[in-house]
Protein backbone atom coordinates (compact mmCIF):
# COMPACT_ATOMS: atom_id res chain seq x y z
CA UNK A 1 0.00 0.00 0.00
CA UNK A 2 0.83 3.78 -0.34
CA UNK A 3 2.09 5.10 2.90
CA UNK A 4 -0.66 6.34 5.20
CA UNK A 5 0.96 9.45 5.04
CA UNK A 6 -0.28 10.53 1.76
CA UNK A 7 -3.75 10.42 3.19
CA UNK A 8 -2.54 13.70 5.20
CA UNK A 9 -0.07 15.36 2.48
CA UNK A 10 -1.22 18.62 0.49
CA UNK A 11 -0.84 17.82 -3.50
CA UNK A 12 -0.88 20.38 -6.55
CA UNK A 13 -0.63 19.12 -9.99
CA UNK A 14 2.70 18.36 -11.00
CA UNK A 15 4.82 20.41 -13.74
CA UNK A 16 4.67 19.23 -16.81
CA UNK A 17 7.40 17.25 -18.34
CA UNK A 18 8.56 18.33 -22.03
CA UNK A 19 9.99 15.16 -23.78
CA UNK A 20 11.78 17.01 -26.46
CA UNK A 21 15.37 15.61 -26.05
CA UNK A 22 16.71 19.13 -24.90
CA UNK A 23 14.58 20.13 -21.83
CA UNK A 24 15.74 16.86 -19.95
CA UNK A 25 18.86 16.07 -21.35
CA UNK A 26 19.54 13.98 -24.74
CA UNK A 27 19.05 10.20 -23.28
CA UNK A 28 15.34 11.49 -21.85
CA UNK A 29 13.35 9.99 -24.93
CA UNK A 30 11.22 7.24 -23.16
CA UNK A 31 12.02 3.64 -24.27
CA UNK A 32 12.23 0.36 -22.51
CA UNK A 33 15.77 -1.02 -24.31
CA UNK A 34 19.61 -1.87 -24.20
CA UNK A 35 21.82 0.43 -25.80
CA UNK A 36 26.30 0.08 -25.50
CA UNK A 37 27.62 2.94 -25.51
CA UNK A 38 31.03 2.70 -26.98
CA UNK A 39 34.03 3.78 -25.63
CA UNK A 40 35.46 7.12 -26.35
CA UNK A 41 31.81 8.34 -27.56
CA UNK A 42 30.92 11.37 -26.52
CA UNK A 43 27.31 11.66 -25.05
CA UNK A 44 27.24 15.33 -25.98
CA UNK A 45 29.11 18.73 -26.95
CA UNK A 46 31.50 19.77 -23.93
CA UNK A 47 31.21 16.60 -22.17
CA UNK A 48 34.12 14.20 -20.95
CA UNK A 49 34.34 11.06 -23.81
CA UNK A 50 33.77 7.47 -22.09
CA UNK A 51 36.79 6.05 -21.23
CA UNK A 52 34.99 2.76 -21.23
CA UNK A 53 32.48 0.96 -23.15
CA UNK A 54 29.16 0.78 -20.85
CA UNK A 55 25.81 -1.29 -21.36
CA UNK A 56 22.71 1.05 -20.72
CA UNK A 57 19.63 -0.69 -19.65
CA UNK A 58 17.31 2.28 -20.41
CA UNK A 59 13.44 3.03 -18.97
CA UNK A 60 13.88 -0.40 -16.89
CA UNK A 61 10.44 -0.47 -15.29
CA UNK A 62 10.73 -1.58 -11.09
CA UNK A 63 7.40 -2.12 -9.25
CA UNK A 64 6.86 -0.75 -5.97
CA UNK A 65 5.11 -2.70 -3.06
CA UNK A 66 1.50 -0.92 -3.67
CA UNK A 67 1.74 -2.03 -7.25
CA UNK A 68 3.34 1.36 -8.35
CA UNK A 69 5.72 1.43 -11.51
CA UNK A 70 9.06 3.61 -11.42
CA UNK A 71 11.29 3.76 -14.22
CA UNK A 72 15.11 4.14 -13.80
CA UNK A 73 18.03 3.79 -16.03
CA UNK A 74 21.00 1.40 -15.11
CA UNK A 75 24.49 1.91 -16.31
CA UNK A 76 26.75 -1.56 -16.42
CA UNK A 77 30.34 -2.47 -17.25
CA UNK A 78 30.77 -5.03 -19.71
CA UNK A 79 32.04 -8.00 -17.79
CA UNK A 80 30.68 -11.45 -16.89
CA UNK A 81 31.67 -10.15 -13.24
CA UNK A 82 28.80 -9.71 -11.00
CA UNK A 83 29.15 -6.12 -9.40
CA UNK A 84 27.35 -4.24 -6.95
CA UNK A 85 25.21 -0.81 -7.61
CA UNK A 86 25.55 2.72 -6.35
CA UNK A 87 22.08 4.19 -6.09
CA UNK A 88 21.32 8.07 -6.85
CA UNK A 89 17.33 8.41 -5.33
CA UNK A 90 16.16 11.52 -6.19
CA UNK A 91 13.57 13.60 -8.22
CA UNK A 92 16.41 15.15 -10.34
CA UNK A 93 15.98 13.61 -13.88
CA UNK A 94 17.48 10.30 -14.62
CA UNK A 95 18.83 11.68 -17.50
CA UNK A 96 19.10 15.45 -17.43
CA UNK A 97 22.83 15.22 -16.84
CA UNK A 98 23.27 16.96 -20.20
CA UNK A 99 19.83 19.35 -19.42
CA UNK A 100 20.81 23.35 -20.04
CA UNK A 101 20.05 24.08 -16.05
CA UNK A 102 22.62 21.80 -15.03
CA UNK A 103 25.25 22.86 -17.95
CA UNK A 104 24.61 26.09 -16.77
CA UNK A 105 24.60 25.77 -13.21
CA UNK A 106 28.01 24.41 -13.61
CA UNK A 107 29.24 26.70 -16.11
CA UNK A 108 28.19 29.28 -13.55
CA UNK A 109 30.21 28.15 -10.71
CA UNK A 110 33.14 27.78 -12.81
CA UNK A 111 33.70 24.20 -12.72
CA UNK A 112 32.85 23.63 -16.70
CA UNK A 113 30.98 20.54 -17.72
CA UNK A 114 34.33 18.35 -19.08
CA UNK A 115 34.84 16.64 -15.47
CA UNK A 116 31.71 14.49 -16.35
CA UNK A 117 30.54 12.28 -19.14
CA UNK A 118 26.99 13.64 -19.20
CA UNK A 119 25.15 10.55 -18.11
CA UNK A 120 26.06 12.18 -14.63
CA UNK A 121 22.27 12.72 -12.78
CA UNK A 122 22.73 15.92 -10.96
CA UNK A 123 24.15 15.95 -7.33
CA UNK A 124 24.94 11.93 -8.33
CA UNK A 125 27.93 9.78 -9.22
CA UNK A 126 29.40 9.62 -12.50
CA UNK A 127 28.46 6.62 -14.99
CA UNK A 128 31.74 6.36 -16.73
CA UNK A 129 34.10 6.69 -13.99
CA UNK A 130 32.15 4.10 -11.47
CA UNK A 131 31.92 1.51 -14.45
CA UNK A 132 35.20 1.63 -15.46
CA UNK A 133 36.09 0.40 -11.87
CA UNK A 134 33.31 -2.46 -11.99
CA UNK A 135 30.55 -0.66 -10.58
CA UNK A 136 26.94 -0.75 -12.40
CA UNK A 137 25.25 2.99 -11.25
CA UNK A 138 21.33 3.08 -10.83
CA UNK A 139 19.57 6.68 -11.29
CA UNK A 140 15.70 6.25 -11.09
CA UNK A 141 13.12 8.49 -11.81
CA UNK A 142 11.02 8.22 -8.81
CA UNK A 143 7.73 7.87 -7.80
CA UNK A 144 5.50 10.54 -10.26
CA UNK A 145 8.79 11.70 -11.77
CA UNK A 146 8.43 12.21 -15.26
CA UNK A 147 6.97 8.11 -16.84
CA UNK A 148 7.05 6.90 -12.97
CA UNK A 149 3.48 6.36 -12.11
CA UNK A 150 2.11 7.77 -9.03
CA UNK A 151 2.55 11.24 -7.85
CA UNK A 152 5.64 12.17 -5.89
CA UNK A 153 5.98 13.30 -2.29
CA UNK A 154 9.08 15.08 -0.60
CA UNK A 155 11.41 13.32 2.21
CA UNK A 156 10.07 11.44 4.40
CA UNK A 157 8.20 7.71 4.83
CA UNK A 158 7.03 7.21 0.98
CA UNK A 159 10.26 7.91 -0.49
CA UNK A 160 11.66 5.11 2.06
CA UNK A 161 9.82 2.88 1.07
CA UNK A 162 10.02 2.89 -2.28
CA UNK A 163 14.07 3.14 -2.03
CA UNK A 164 13.69 0.33 -0.05
CA UNK A 165 11.57 -1.41 -2.69
CA UNK A 166 14.45 -0.47 -5.83
CA UNK A 167 17.69 -1.61 -3.53
CA UNK A 168 15.79 -5.05 -2.77
CA UNK A 169 14.67 -5.30 -6.90
CA UNK A 170 18.37 -4.09 -7.81
CA UNK A 171 19.84 -6.55 -5.34
CA UNK A 172 18.11 -9.63 -6.82
CA UNK A 173 19.17 -8.75 -10.73
CA UNK A 174 21.38 -11.19 -12.79
CA UNK A 175 24.05 -9.00 -13.26
CA UNK A 176 23.98 -7.65 -9.23
CA UNK A 177 26.65 -9.31 -6.50
CA UNK A 178 23.61 -8.60 -4.02
CA UNK A 179 25.52 -5.32 -2.63
CA UNK A 180 23.93 -1.90 -2.78
CA UNK A 181 25.32 1.47 -1.71
CA UNK A 182 23.87 4.79 -1.91
CA UNK A 183 25.92 7.96 -2.60
CA UNK A 184 25.44 11.71 -3.54
CA UNK A 185 25.06 15.55 -2.38
CA UNK A 186 22.28 17.46 -1.52
CA UNK A 187 18.94 15.60 -1.72
CA UNK A 188 20.63 12.27 -2.93
CA UNK A 189 22.58 12.92 0.59
CA UNK A 190 18.92 13.74 2.89
CA UNK A 191 17.18 10.96 0.96
CA UNK A 192 19.63 8.59 2.28
CA UNK A 193 18.95 9.20 5.73
CA UNK A 194 15.66 8.03 4.83
CA UNK A 195 15.71 5.46 3.20
CA UNK A 196 18.66 3.85 5.09
CA UNK A 197 16.71 4.12 8.20
CA UNK A 198 14.04 1.82 6.73
CA UNK A 199 17.09 -0.91 7.17
CA UNK A 200 16.68 -2.90 3.26
CA UNK A 201 18.57 -5.76 3.82
CA UNK A 202 20.84 -5.27 0.73
CA UNK A 203 21.73 -1.76 1.51
CA UNK A 204 25.42 -2.42 2.44
CA UNK A 205 27.01 1.03 2.98
CA UNK A 206 26.30 4.80 2.66
CA UNK A 207 27.76 8.03 1.63
CA UNK A 208 25.39 11.16 2.66
CA UNK A 209 27.47 14.50 1.38
CA UNK A 210 25.68 17.60 3.01
CA UNK A 211 22.30 17.20 3.14
CA UNK A 212 19.65 18.21 5.46
CA UNK A 213 18.09 16.10 7.94
CA UNK A 214 14.32 17.53 9.01
CA UNK A 215 12.35 19.26 6.78
CA UNK A 216 11.00 21.18 9.07
CA UNK A 217 13.84 22.56 10.76
CA UNK A 218 16.22 22.74 8.33
CA UNK A 219 14.20 23.00 4.97
CA UNK A 220 10.82 24.83 5.52
CA UNK A 221 11.24 26.29 9.18
CA UNK A 222 14.82 27.61 9.88
CA UNK A 223 14.99 28.78 13.37
CA UNK A 224 10.85 28.65 13.38
CA UNK A 225 11.01 31.35 10.33
CA UNK A 226 8.49 29.83 7.60
CA UNK A 227 11.16 30.89 3.84
CA UNK A 228 8.82 29.22 0.74
CA UNK A 229 11.32 30.78 -1.57
CA UNK A 230 13.39 27.79 -1.77
CA UNK A 231 11.19 24.94 -1.41
CA UNK A 232 9.20 26.30 -4.50
CA UNK A 233 12.71 25.84 -6.53
CA UNK A 234 13.49 22.79 -5.34
CA UNK A 235 9.65 21.92 -6.48
CA UNK A 236 10.03 23.08 -9.76
CA UNK A 237 11.80 20.01 -10.62
CA UNK A 238 8.48 17.47 -9.81
CA UNK A 239 7.38 17.21 -13.55
CA UNK A 240 5.00 14.22 -14.84
CA UNK A 241 4.29 12.77 -18.44
CA UNK A 242 1.88 10.91 -16.64
CA UNK A 243 -0.39 14.16 -14.98
CA UNK A 244 0.94 13.23 -11.72
CA UNK A 245 0.56 15.19 -8.97
CA UNK A 246 3.13 16.55 -6.39
CA UNK A 247 2.69 16.98 -2.18
CA UNK A 248 2.87 21.19 -2.61
CA UNK A 249 4.91 21.92 1.14
CA UNK A 250 4.17 25.09 0.29
CA UNK A 251 0.53 24.31 1.00
CA UNK A 252 1.53 22.48 3.85
CA UNK A 253 3.52 25.68 4.96
CA UNK A 254 0.51 26.80 5.51
CA UNK A 255 -1.87 24.12 6.74
CA UNK A 256 0.73 23.22 9.69
CA UNK A 257 2.88 26.08 10.67
CA UNK A 258 3.68 23.71 13.66
CA UNK A 259 6.31 20.47 13.53
CA UNK A 260 4.08 18.23 15.57
CA UNK A 261 1.89 18.31 12.71
CA UNK A 262 2.33 14.04 11.29
CA UNK A 263 3.53 15.48 8.37
CA UNK A 264 6.56 17.53 9.66
CA UNK A 265 7.08 14.54 11.80
CA UNK A 266 7.05 12.05 9.01
CA UNK A 267 10.16 14.86 7.71
CA UNK A 268 12.04 13.94 10.80
CA UNK A 269 15.31 10.93 9.49
CA UNK A 270 16.41 8.86 12.45
CA UNK A 271 19.85 8.15 11.93
CA UNK A 272 19.23 6.10 15.11
CA UNK A 273 18.34 3.21 13.20
CA UNK A 274 21.11 3.34 10.77
CA UNK A 275 23.62 -0.15 11.54
CA UNK A 276 25.48 0.22 8.64
CA UNK A 277 28.76 1.58 7.54
CA UNK A 278 28.56 5.36 6.94
CA UNK A 279 31.03 8.00 5.23
CA UNK A 280 29.73 10.98 6.44
CA UNK A 281 30.81 14.20 4.32
CA UNK A 282 30.28 17.73 5.53
CA UNK A 283 31.59 21.49 5.75
CA UNK A 284 30.59 24.19 7.89
CA UNK A 285 29.64 26.61 5.04
CA UNK A 286 26.42 24.87 3.63
CA UNK A 287 23.58 27.29 5.09
CA UNK A 288 21.23 24.60 3.89
CA UNK A 289 23.00 20.61 4.82
CA UNK A 290 25.29 21.73 7.61
CA UNK A 291 23.04 21.60 10.71
CA UNK A 292 20.87 18.63 9.32
CA UNK A 293 24.66 16.81 8.36
CA UNK A 294 26.39 17.50 11.67
CA UNK A 295 23.17 16.51 13.61
CA UNK A 296 22.68 12.73 11.74
CA UNK A 297 26.72 12.21 12.59
CA UNK A 298 26.07 12.51 15.89
CA UNK A 299 22.87 10.51 16.43
CA UNK A 300 24.05 7.73 13.29
CA UNK A 301 24.07 4.48 15.03
CA UNK A 302 26.27 2.88 12.84
CA UNK A 303 29.94 1.69 14.72
CA UNK A 304 31.68 1.95 11.76
CA UNK A 305 31.54 5.32 10.86
CA UNK A 306 33.59 8.39 9.35
CA UNK A 307 33.29 11.93 9.43
CA UNK A 308 35.00 14.16 6.91
CA UNK A 309 34.46 18.27 7.09
CA UNK A 310 36.22 20.30 4.27
CA UNK A 311 36.26 23.54 3.11
CA UNK A 312 34.18 23.49 -0.09
CA UNK A 313 30.89 23.74 -1.60
CA UNK A 314 29.63 20.23 -2.16
CA UNK A 315 29.77 19.64 -5.93
CA UNK A 316 33.04 21.13 -6.51
CA UNK A 317 34.11 18.09 -3.31
CA UNK A 318 31.71 15.70 -4.96
CA UNK A 319 33.48 15.45 -7.97
CA UNK A 320 37.04 16.16 -7.20
CA UNK A 321 38.91 13.69 -8.58
CA UNK A 322 41.04 12.69 -5.33
CA UNK A 323 38.18 12.96 -3.45
CA UNK A 324 36.22 10.25 -5.78
CA UNK A 325 39.49 8.05 -5.65
CA UNK A 326 39.28 8.14 -1.62
CA UNK A 327 35.09 7.35 -2.09
CA UNK A 328 36.05 4.66 -3.96
CA UNK A 329 38.57 2.91 -1.20
CA UNK A 330 35.43 2.90 1.17
CA UNK A 331 33.20 1.10 -1.56
CA UNK A 332 36.15 -0.67 -2.95
CA UNK A 333 36.40 -2.05 0.90
CA UNK A 334 32.31 -2.88 1.77
CA UNK A 335 30.98 -3.59 -1.89
CA UNK A 336 33.94 -5.42 -3.75
CA UNK A 337 35.44 -6.33 -0.50
CA UNK A 338 38.84 -5.71 -1.70
CA UNK A 339 41.50 -5.29 1.51
CA UNK A 340 42.78 -1.63 1.52
CA UNK A 341 43.79 0.76 4.34
CA UNK A 342 40.36 2.40 4.22
CA UNK A 343 39.90 1.41 8.02
CA UNK A 344 42.78 3.43 9.45
CA UNK A 345 40.90 6.17 7.96
CA UNK A 346 40.60 8.67 10.73
CA UNK A 347 37.18 8.86 12.51
CA UNK A 348 36.67 12.15 12.08
CA UNK A 349 38.89 14.97 9.95
CA UNK A 350 38.34 18.73 10.05
CA UNK A 351 38.94 21.55 8.75
CA UNK A 352 40.24 25.22 10.25
CA UNK A 353 39.00 28.10 8.25
CA UNK A 354 41.53 30.87 7.93
CA UNK A 355 39.92 33.02 5.07
CA UNK A 356 43.28 34.20 4.09
CA UNK A 357 44.25 31.17 2.13
CA UNK A 358 45.69 29.48 4.61
CA UNK A 359 43.13 26.59 5.68
CA UNK A 360 44.14 23.70 7.24
CA UNK A 361 42.05 20.86 6.42
CA UNK A 362 41.95 16.62 6.98
CA UNK A 363 43.05 17.61 10.38
CA UNK A 364 42.31 14.11 11.98
CA UNK A 365 40.32 13.59 15.89
CA UNK A 366 38.48 10.95 17.65
CA UNK A 367 35.61 12.96 17.89
CA UNK A 368 34.28 16.25 16.72
CA UNK A 369 34.09 18.59 18.10
CA UNK A 370 38.11 17.14 19.28
CA UNK A 371 38.57 15.91 22.77
CA UNK A 372 40.79 19.48 23.82
CA UNK A 373 37.66 21.59 22.91
CA UNK A 374 36.28 23.35 26.06
CA UNK A 375 33.15 25.78 25.76
CA UNK A 376 34.31 29.05 26.40
CA UNK A 377 31.64 32.07 27.48
CA UNK A 378 32.09 35.69 25.94
CA UNK A 379 29.62 37.96 27.41
CA UNK A 380 28.16 41.32 25.91
CA UNK A 381 29.74 44.51 27.13
CA UNK A 382 26.22 46.80 25.74
CA UNK A 383 28.12 49.98 27.15
CA UNK A 384 31.29 49.49 25.04
CA UNK A 385 30.09 46.59 22.36
CA UNK A 386 32.64 44.31 23.17
CA UNK A 387 32.71 40.17 24.39
CA UNK A 388 34.25 39.50 27.47
CA UNK A 389 35.10 36.23 29.71
CA UNK A 390 32.83 37.96 32.58
CA UNK A 391 29.72 39.55 32.71
CA UNK A 392 28.49 43.04 33.77
CA UNK A 393 27.15 43.47 37.22
CA UNK A 394 24.30 45.72 35.64
CA UNK A 395 22.50 45.70 32.93
CA UNK A 396 23.14 48.19 29.97
CA UNK A 397 20.21 47.24 27.31
CA UNK A 398 21.11 47.85 23.03
CA UNK A 399 18.51 48.81 20.81
CA UNK A 400 17.72 48.74 17.32
CA UNK A 401 15.11 49.30 15.28
CA UNK A 402 14.27 46.80 12.13
CA UNK A 403 12.52 49.30 9.92
CA UNK A 404 15.64 51.96 10.69
CA UNK A 405 19.26 51.45 9.39
CA UNK A 406 21.39 49.58 10.73
CA UNK A 407 18.96 47.07 12.15
CA UNK A 408 21.49 45.33 13.88
CA UNK A 409 24.13 45.49 16.98
CA UNK A 410 27.57 43.88 16.92
CA UNK A 411 29.99 43.05 19.86
CA UNK A 412 33.92 42.54 19.38
CA UNK A 413 37.18 40.77 20.64
CA UNK A 414 40.28 41.12 19.19
CA UNK A 415 42.66 38.38 20.22
CA UNK A 416 46.24 38.83 21.75
CA UNK A 417 47.32 35.57 20.72
CA UNK A 418 46.36 32.62 18.08
CA UNK A 419 43.13 31.37 18.40
CA UNK A 420 41.16 28.61 17.28
CA UNK A 421 37.45 27.94 17.86
CA UNK A 422 36.60 23.95 16.49
CA UNK A 423 32.88 22.75 17.29
CA UNK A 424 28.99 23.30 18.06
CA UNK A 425 28.38 27.30 19.10
CA UNK A 426 25.61 28.93 20.55
CA UNK A 427 24.40 32.31 22.19
CA UNK A 428 21.72 33.07 24.48
CA UNK A 429 20.61 36.55 24.57
CA UNK A 430 18.13 38.11 26.72
CA UNK A 431 15.23 40.52 24.38
CA UNK A 432 12.22 42.38 24.42
CA UNK A 433 10.76 43.94 21.90
CA UNK A 434 9.06 47.20 22.10
CA UNK A 435 5.60 47.97 20.23
CA UNK A 436 5.39 44.82 18.83
CA UNK A 437 4.49 41.19 19.99
CA UNK A 438 7.47 39.15 18.26
CA UNK A 439 10.80 39.21 17.02
CA UNK A 440 12.97 37.14 14.41
CA UNK A 441 16.58 37.34 15.55
CA UNK A 442 19.91 36.56 13.16
CA UNK A 443 23.21 35.57 14.30
CA UNK A 444 26.34 36.03 12.43
CA UNK A 445 30.02 35.08 14.22
CA UNK A 446 32.23 37.09 11.44
CA UNK A 447 36.38 37.13 11.31
CA UNK A 448 37.56 40.39 10.49
CA UNK A 449 41.53 41.47 9.98
CA UNK A 450 44.18 42.97 11.67
CA UNK A 451 42.64 46.03 9.42
CA UNK A 452 39.13 45.66 10.80
CA UNK A 453 37.83 43.97 7.14
CA UNK A 454 35.39 41.50 7.31
CA UNK A 455 36.34 38.59 5.77
CA UNK A 456 34.85 35.50 4.04
CA UNK A 457 35.40 32.72 0.62
CA UNK A 458 34.47 31.73 -1.90
CA UNK A 459 33.77 27.68 -1.71
CA UNK A 460 33.13 27.39 -5.42
CA UNK A 461 35.90 28.03 -8.47
CA UNK A 462 34.24 31.35 -10.24
CA UNK A 463 35.17 34.28 -8.19
CA UNK A 464 34.05 36.31 -11.05
CA UNK A 465 32.20 39.63 -10.95
CA UNK A 466 28.63 38.01 -11.58
CA UNK A 467 29.52 35.74 -8.31
CA UNK A 468 30.86 38.64 -6.36
CA UNK A 469 27.18 40.51 -6.99
CA UNK A 470 25.22 37.43 -6.18
CA UNK A 471 26.86 36.48 -3.28
CA UNK A 472 27.45 39.60 -1.43
CA UNK A 473 24.10 39.58 0.23
CA UNK A 474 23.07 36.42 -0.89
CA UNK A 475 23.70 33.30 -2.26
CA UNK A 476 25.05 31.45 0.98
CA UNK A 477 26.07 28.23 -0.24
CA UNK A 478 28.20 29.63 -2.66
CA UNK A 479 30.63 32.02 -0.02
CA UNK A 480 31.40 31.04 3.34
CA UNK A 481 30.89 34.17 5.67
CA UNK A 482 31.15 32.80 9.22
CA UNK A 483 28.48 30.85 11.98
CA UNK A 484 25.00 31.91 11.65
CA UNK A 485 21.97 30.84 13.25
CA UNK A 486 17.98 32.42 13.57
CA UNK A 487 15.54 32.33 16.24
CA UNK A 488 11.62 33.53 16.26
CA UNK A 489 11.36 34.65 19.77
CA UNK A 490 8.03 33.25 19.58
CA UNK A 491 8.88 29.50 18.79
CA UNK A 492 11.98 29.67 21.49
CA UNK A 493 10.44 26.67 23.80
CA UNK A 494 13.09 24.04 24.09
CA UNK A 495 13.09 20.21 23.25
CA UNK A 496 13.89 18.76 26.62
CA UNK A 497 14.84 15.82 25.47
CA UNK A 498 17.31 16.89 22.82
CA UNK A 499 18.93 20.13 23.99
CA UNK A 500 22.21 20.05 25.51
CA UNK A 501 24.79 22.37 26.88
CA UNK A 502 25.81 22.84 24.01
CA UNK A 503 23.25 22.89 21.02
CA UNK A 504 19.92 24.06 21.66
CA UNK A 505 16.50 22.54 20.39
CA UNK A 506 13.60 23.33 19.96
CA UNK A 507 10.16 21.64 20.20
CA UNK A 508 8.39 24.22 17.68
CA UNK A 509 5.30 23.24 19.11
CA UNK A 510 3.99 26.13 20.80
CA UNK A 511 3.54 29.55 19.51
CA UNK A 512 4.54 31.92 22.76
CA UNK A 513 3.87 35.60 22.06
CA UNK A 514 5.62 38.45 23.96
CA UNK A 515 4.11 40.53 26.41
CA UNK A 516 4.33 44.01 26.34
CA UNK A 517 7.96 44.53 28.60
CA UNK A 518 8.36 40.80 28.56
CA UNK A 519 12.55 39.86 28.20
CA UNK A 520 12.71 36.35 27.09
CA UNK A 521 15.74 34.01 26.89
CA UNK A 522 16.78 33.01 23.94
CA UNK A 523 18.56 30.12 23.49
CA UNK A 524 19.83 30.18 19.29
CA UNK A 525 21.80 27.53 17.96
CA UNK A 526 24.64 28.30 15.70
CA UNK A 527 26.36 26.25 13.10
CA UNK A 528 29.26 24.20 13.63
CA UNK A 529 32.54 26.36 12.91
CA UNK A 530 36.34 25.73 12.78
CA UNK A 531 37.53 28.84 12.26
CA UNK A 532 41.32 30.41 13.19
CA UNK A 533 41.95 33.54 14.20
CA UNK A 534 45.63 35.25 14.39
CA UNK A 535 47.06 37.36 17.19
CA UNK A 536 45.69 41.04 15.97
CA UNK A 537 41.69 39.39 14.20
CA UNK A 538 38.97 40.31 15.53
CA UNK A 539 35.79 38.45 16.02
CA UNK A 540 32.60 40.12 15.79
CA UNK A 541 29.20 39.03 16.36
CA UNK A 542 26.41 40.35 14.65
CA UNK A 543 22.74 40.61 16.09
CA UNK A 544 20.64 41.11 13.39
CA UNK A 545 16.61 42.08 12.42
CA UNK A 546 17.62 40.32 9.12
CA UNK A 547 19.27 37.72 7.52
CA UNK A 548 22.75 38.79 6.93
CA UNK A 549 23.79 36.34 5.12
CA UNK A 550 20.92 36.49 2.61
CA UNK A 551 19.23 33.49 0.55
CA UNK A 552 20.73 30.22 -0.18
CA UNK A 553 21.20 30.75 -3.85
CA UNK A 554 21.51 32.92 -6.77
CA UNK A 555 17.87 33.73 -8.45
CA UNK A 556 16.04 32.87 -4.84
CA UNK A 557 15.29 35.24 -1.94
CA UNK A 558 15.69 34.55 1.01
CA UNK A 559 13.24 34.05 4.34
CA UNK A 560 10.84 37.28 4.96
CA UNK A 561 11.56 38.49 8.85
CA UNK A 562 8.73 39.43 10.83
CA UNK A 563 9.97 42.90 12.53
CA UNK A 564 8.60 45.84 13.80
CA UNK A 565 8.49 47.95 16.80
CA UNK A 566 12.16 48.35 18.76
CA UNK A 567 14.58 44.98 19.72
CA UNK A 568 15.88 45.47 22.89
CA UNK A 569 18.87 43.39 24.15
CA UNK A 570 19.91 43.17 27.50
CA UNK A 571 23.89 42.85 28.42
CA UNK A 572 24.44 42.49 31.66
CA UNK A 573 23.35 41.33 35.87
CA UNK A 574 20.58 39.01 35.60
CA UNK A 575 20.54 39.50 31.46
CA UNK A 576 23.95 38.50 30.81
CA UNK A 577 23.55 37.73 27.00
CA UNK A 578 26.52 35.95 26.16
CA UNK A 579 27.93 33.71 22.46
CA UNK A 580 29.78 30.46 23.77
CA UNK A 581 32.63 29.07 21.69
CA UNK A 582 33.96 25.77 21.42
CA UNK A 583 38.15 27.03 22.57
CA UNK A 584 40.15 24.55 20.95
CA UNK A 585 43.77 25.92 22.19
Amino acid sequence: MTTKMTEKMLFSPSFEYVDNGIEHGVLSPFETKEIILEKGSQIAEGFKPLDCAIKMLKDVPVQMRDGITIYTDIYLPITEEKVPVLVAWSPYGKSAGTAPRYKNLFQMLGMGNTWNSGLTKFEAPDPAYWCAHGYAVCNPDMRGIAHSEGDTTMIGSQEAEDGYDLIEWLATQSWSNGKTALTGTSYLAFSQWYIAAEQPPHLTCINPTEGLADGYRDLAFIGGIPDKNFIERLQVNHVSAKHAKREDLTKEMEAFPLADAAVWKDKVADPRKITIPAFVVASYSNTLHTMGTFRSWRSLASKEKWLRIHDRQEWPYYYDRDNIEELRRFFDYYLLGKENNWKETPTVRYSLIDFQGRNQTDLPAETFPPLATKNKRYFMNGKFRTLQTTPETEDFPVKYAPENLPGRTSFQMTFDKDTDFVGYPKAKLFMEVDSYDDMDVFVWVQKLDKFGNVLSEFVVPNHGAALQDFTQEGASALRYKGAWGRLRASMRHLDSKLTTEEIPAYSFDRVEKLAKGEIVELDIVLSPLGLAYKTGETLRVVISSKDELGSVMPGTPGCTPDNKGVHVLHTGGDYASYIQLPLNN
